[in-house]
Order: structure tokens, then C-alpha cells, then sequence
């Protein structure tokens, strides 16, 4: 066995009907895959996608407390209007900073977040 390979060795049943797993089949089928490689590959989809979401929202609140962190220390006023716009900014960007991390695309890269002069995530608009 190589470092760091690991086997399936747990199983997991599920009732159906005859409508359901006809249904089921055809869904495996079409995908070019057996029933059992579909409903993991279904399954495992299902547990990366709650880690994404997950990932996403902690990764948002953390932009946002480090921006506005960043405004205050400079004496700023972070005005309500400032503040909706990085809710907004970090809204459309959480997701994507999620799944870059989650595929390691930004691994290698130091993180600005820890630049303590830096914004806190790389601006695709005019500073807020």
C-alpha cells in the first residue's frame, strides 16, 4: 500500500422503489457509470459542496472583519454606505476565493489576508 492511499472498505444501503431505482439506473446510465460509481460520485458531490458553502461563508466573514478592521485603523469612519458595499464586494467574491482554496490554487501563494498593509483581498474595483 503507497503513503497516503486509502480503500473503500464501508458500504451504504438505501430502500428504493421499482420506480426509484429504475429512475436511479437511468441516471447512472446516462452518466457511462455503474450504479454504485454514480450514487458516489452523487453522494461525495453533495459533501464537497457543504464544505464549499461552509468554506465560503467563514472566508466572507473573515474579508469582512479584516476590511473593516483595516478602515478603523486607519482612523476612518466606516460609514453605513462603506459598509454595504464590502458586504456586496465580498459577497460576489466569497465563492470564488472558496473554491480556490478548496482545488489549492492559492497554496503556494502567500495570503494577502496576513499582509497587515495589504487590503484584504485583491480589489477588482476602486477601494471601499
Amino acid at each position: 500500500m503507497t503513503t497516503g492511499q486509502s480503500f473503500r472498505t464501508k458500504s451504504l444501503t438505501a430502500k428504493v422503489t421499482e420506480e426509484e431505482y429504475a429512475r436511479l439506473q437511468e441516471l447512472a446510465t446516462a452518466a457511462g457509470q455503474s450504479m454504485g460509481e454514480w450514487a458516489r460520485t452523487v453522494l461525495l458531490a453533495q459533501v464537497n459542496s457543504s464544505q464549499e458553502i461552509i468554506l465560503a461563508e467563514i472566508l466572507a466573514l473573515r474579508m469582512l472583519y479584516l476590511n473593516s478592521v483595516q478602515i478603523l485603523g486607519q482612523r476612518r469612519e466606516l460609514t453605513t454606505e462603506e459598509l454595504r458595499k464590502l458586504i456586496e464586494r465580498v459577497d460576489r467574491e466569497k465563492q470564488g476565493k472558496a473554491q480556490d482554496r478548496l482545488s489549492g490554487q492559492n497554496s503556494n501563494r502567500p495570503s494577502r489576508e496576513t499582509q497587515p498593509t495589504a487590503p484584504a483581498f485583491e480589489p477588482d474595483s476602486k477601494p471601499v
